[in-house]
């Protein structure tokens, strides 16, 4: 082995990062058999230094992060502080002065991933980020390595506890979304501003990431079709149960039939209770996989939190510093096939319909004609009088496979008829 220690910097020390300082220090003689060398935690770098870090030695702790990344012994540089700025500045600093980088920052990589990976590349250094979609969850190396003589056609997956969270403890109690929200905040999955969860940004992030590994192209953040789950309702989940299924906010990203483009979204969608997604409960994680010659492949596991998190980091951790001592590097940007990003309009899966209508004779007819007029097949139609007794009725119209376009342009147009008072919510049906 070795005995000269490979030197890590560290930017960031909150809930990760004081987690990846913990591990590395109570685990140092394992990770240093698994590398071959000692690693050695040679600076912190923090915006609050006169916060008592346990564990950590004052002396490494500094607030200037761009002197610590240009020192020029530093072998690896570990970034966990999240953000555009100045994330993405401090690890072109590190590449430019002689280190690879392991970072745990989705919304930097679905932004500039591209311009990053080539950056590490154009100086001889890795980029590594397993922690930055699934937490603990090893999927961006079975992506990138496991599966590289593979085609993959499909990734579906959960990949935010805090929704998945909320929206179980909406189907499992009956509890409104404000009530499941309350909920996930005092038990502290929940930020204070839920805004980036619960409105499908995070999610989007790492929906970029995955399709751009998955089909081996360039997927930006902008690419990717977002709808948040703040307007999923206790009837959206009555009406999910009653056709067998529930609701999950889902990062769907897909390649077309012909192979010509691929799709990334996401949003609430109904899925059936045989799909083994629909069994992730609480703040858990897992990702769904169809490839052609693997076949489909789930992994699960918890998708966030400090310590799984730096699981994560630390695994990437080690193999940057095996690449090191090698004098290789690993798996980089993989986007030979620069295929199109297509629109959502073009995207075709099942819908379920709810909407209020007149409770007369010809309402029906009315609406099914709409629904063949734009293309959209109809598979079942529910029903049934409101229960105050008014004028008004439920109908529920669950359709087979449609492009989005299509089935926008039927809404619009249910929207005009005068028998229908209102579209009281539309969600697509996938997994099937």
């Amino acid at each position: 082995m070795r005995t000269r220690p490979l030197k890590v910097a560290l930017l960031g020390c909150g809930v990760v990062g004081s987690e990846v300082a913990r591990i590395m220090t109570t685990h140092a003689d394992d990770l240093a058999a698994r590398i071959g060398a000692p690693v050695e935690l040679a600076g912190v770098a923090v915006r609050r230094p006169s916060k008592v870090r346990e564990g950590i030695d004052p002396a490494l702790v500094t607030t200037d992060a761009t002197a610590l990344v240009k020192r020029g012994d530093i072998d690896v540089v570990v970034e966990v502080i999240g953000g555009i700025e100045p994330a993405r500045t401090l690890i072109s600093t590190a590449f430019e002065h002689g280190a690879s980088v392991v970072s745990a920052n989705k919304a930097l990589l679905a932004q500039d991933g591209a311009a990053l990976h080539a950056l590490a590349e154009e100086h001889g250094r890795d980029l590594y980020y397993e922690a930055a979609v699934a937490g603990a969850i090893p999927l961006i190396r079975p992506l990138r390595e496991s599966l590289a003589g593979d085609k993959v056609n499909r990734v579906l997956g959960i990949v935010n506890g805090t929704t998945n969270f909320i929206l179980d403890k909406m189907d499992s109690t009956g509890a409104g979304y404000q009530e499941a929200l309350d909920e996930a905040t005092a038990l502290g999955y929940a930020e204070a501003d839920p805004t980036a969860d619960v409105e499908g940004f995070d999610a989007a992030a790492k929906a970029a990431i995955l399709a751009g590994i998955a089909f081996h192209t360039r997927v930006r953040l902008d690419d990717v079709y977002r709808e948040g789950m703040t307007e999923v309702t206790a009837a959206d989940f009555a009406s999910a149960r009653a056709m067998g299924c529930t609701i999950k906010l889902l990062a769907i990203c897909e390649r077309a039939a012909d192979g010509g483009s691929v799709t990334a979204r996401v949003h609430p969608a109904m899925i059936p209770l045989t799909h083994p997604l629909a069994s992730v409960r609480g703040a858990y994680n897992a990702v769904f996989v169809e490839s052609d010659a693997a076949g489909q492949l789930m992994f699960y596991g918890p998708g966030a939190g400090g310590a799984p998190t730096a699981s994560a980091v630390l695994g990437d951790l080690v193999a940057v510093c095996r690449n090191k001592l090698s004098g290789a590097t690993g798996p980089g940007d993989s986007a030979y096939t620069q295929l199109p990003v297509s629109s959502m309009g073009e995207v075709v899966t099942r819908y379920h319909i709810s909407l209020d209508v007149a409770d007369k004779p010809g309402v029906l007819a009315q609406v099914a004609t709409v629904f063949a007029e734009h293309g959209v097949s109809i598979d079942t139609v529910r029903q049934q009088g409101r229960q105050d007794g008014g004028g008004d009725a439920s109908l529920v119209v669950v359709t087979h496979r449609a492009s989005d376009a299509s089935l926008t342009g039927t809404v619009e147009a249910l929207r005009n008829l005068d028998t229908v008072r209102g579209v009281a919510s539309i969600m697509r049906v996938e997994g099937e």
